[in-house]
Order: C-alpha cells, then structure tokens, then sequence
C-alpha cells in the first residue's frame, strides 16, 4: 500500500471514529434526524461511492445481458423437453 492510500485509509478511519462518537451523542439525543441533515448525509455519502467508468459500466451490462440469456435459453430448453417427456408418457397409458 502506497503513501497516500495508507493517508487516506488513516483520514477514513478518523472519521469513521469522530462520526460514531458524534452518532452516540446525537442518539441520547434524538433518535430522529431532520429531513435537511438527511439529505446531508445522503450527500456526504455518495460523494464517497467509488463510481464505474463508463466501460466498466458498459463490460457489466454485456455480461449480465448475455448471462441472462443463458439462464433464459437453459430453462426454455429444459422446460421444453420435460413437457414433452410428460406429454409422451400419459400418450403410452
């Protein structure tokens, strides 16, 4: 682990800690937050959600399309044969 990704996981961890004791004091409080420091929170943390690239984004959709196409194909064909191997057994009785 380099420098600065060691800095930045220390900053992390600081805050991770100022946030839990601010969050036990805020809790004795008031259980409930304000709508505004919601949406502040919300805020804080979205700008720390590591965002796909759009390559990365487009790599994902590809392999969850063709996959689930896979998944659709199998189960046709598998549904397909069992009712067709049903059908031919009750037309041998």
């Amino acid at each position: 682990m380099n420098r600065e990704l060691r800095r930045l996981q220390e900053k992390e961890e600081k805050r991770a800690k100022d946030r839990r004791a601010t969050m036990v004091q805020t809790r004795r409080r008031k259980e409930r937050v304000g709508f505004r420091q919601f949406l502040s929170e919300v805020r804080t943390e979205l700008k720390r959600v590591a965002w796909p690239g759009r390559r990365e984004t487009i790599t994902f959709t590809v392999v969850t399309l063709v996959t689930a196409g896979f998944v659709m194909l199998y189960t046709f064909g598998l549904d397909l044969t069992l009712k067709q191997s049903i059908l031919r057994l009750l037309e041998l009785r």
